[in-house]
């Protein structure tokens, strides 16, 4: 399969400000950027943000082409987006809602462009532990995230991949063509990691 890259930067191993700032700090970056996407009210502000945000992410030393890969896949549904809200809001509410969005996209991408996943799902760990005294389990939380992180692309590259091959044969417009081996190799991955994981003792429901 391919390499793809798709709404999250990979990590870019490097030694710069952004590297080694604290993860709680970028953590709570992220988390500033979600909340401030539903308060804020002007997009001049959020554009403003934006900038800031981007100009963050290309002092990691990532450049703007990584930043790009992470955008672009965005670009189609930002576009139907703020047409649709531009039509019913007006073009102000409509580059608010869009801006937002990208803002809490690279905000996300500063964090997994500076931070190693396993650092990454530590601090998960970390930060679920304080709720083990109502039942909740850091390291299954820690490996359903890890999972996760790892399924989205792996998906996301096999619909690309299958994407090129059915076009490659006049097949771009054939449903079947593009979802039904999509929906096999995934159903095949959910089952080789599902073993792989029974293997190890992990995922079983304990007594």
């Amino acid at each position: 399969m391919k390499d793809h890259g798709f709404l999250l930067v990979t990590y870019a191993p490097g030694t710069s400000l952004v590297h080694r700032t604290p993860l709680a700090v970028k953590f709570l970056l992220v988390f500033a950027c979600g909340v401030a996407s539903f308060v804020v009210a002007d997009w001049r502000w959020s554009a403003v943000a934006l900038a800031a945000l981007a100009a963050l992410f290309l002092l990691s030393g990532a450049g703007f082409r990584r930043l790009w890969r992470a955008v672009r896949a965005l670009v189609p549904v930002l576009l139907v987006i703020g047409l649709f809200q531009g039509w019913q809001l007006g073009a102000p509410t409509a580059a608010r809602i869009v801006v937002n969005i990208l803002v809490c996209v690279v905000a996300a991408s500063i964090l997994t462009v500076s931070t190693p996943v396993q650092r990454l799902l530590d601090g998960v760990v970390a930060a679920v532990r304080p709720l083990q005294r109502f039942g909740a389990d850091p390291e299954r939380f820690a490996l359903t995230i890890g999972i996760m992180l790892r399924s989205i692309p792996y998906i996301a590259g096999t619909f690309a991949d299958v994407r090129d091959s059915a076009k490659a044969r006049g097949l771009e417009r054939n449903p079947r063509a593009l979802v039904l081996p999509v929906f096999i190799s995934s159903v095949a991955y959910a089952r080789r990691t599902g073993e792989a994981l029974a293997a190890r003792g992990l995922g079983d429901a304990e007594d």
